[in-house]
């Protein structure tokens, strides 16, 4: 699978420990960046990993800073992206199962890096479920060419 990463300086230590953890898995890697834990402004950085995957140039993305809320935000402002900011293993689950995200936010701050393996882990491998949850994902959607 391809991911796409993009985090700001305070999730760039959890991006470098995933990029090693999915690279072991036999993932690819596109990395949107920052290159370093010096501060910057997350936007550009999560859009780009949002951008990654709508545009088939990563199967899923991860957006990573200190609280994930900002970096979701970023991320879900690019057409044709559903981040879900998942700080534990429910959300993570329910954001595949049922609302297909194709973006996962996470909190560096928040979890541990042993939790956002497990997080990590969980969207990656849940499926999307389908059904009437492809209504509702059908729905959202629709708002976006409002």
């Amino acid at each position: 699978m391809r991911i796409s990463l993009g985090s700001d300086h305070a999730g760039f230590g959890l991006k470098q420990h995933l990029v090693a953890f999915l690279q072991a898995q036999g993932h690819e890697i596109v990395d949107c960046g920052t290159d370093s834990d010096e501060s910057v402004d997350y936007p550009e950085f999560c859009a780009d990993a949002g951008r990654a995957v709508v545009r088939g140039e990563a199967d899923l993305g991860i957006v990573m800073g200190g609280s994930g809320q900002g970096e979701q935000l970023a991320a879900n402002k690019v057409k044709g992206v559903r981040a879900a900011l998942c700080n534990d293993l429910y959300l993570a689950r329910m954001a595949r199962s049922h609302n297909d995200a194709n973006v996962l936010s996470i909190g560096a701050r928040v979890v541990g890096i042993g939790l956002a393996e497990e997080i990590v882990t969980t969207f990656l491998t849940t499926e999307f479920e389908g059904g009437r949850h492809q209504r509702r994902v059908d729905q959202v959607m629709a708002i976006e060419n409002e």
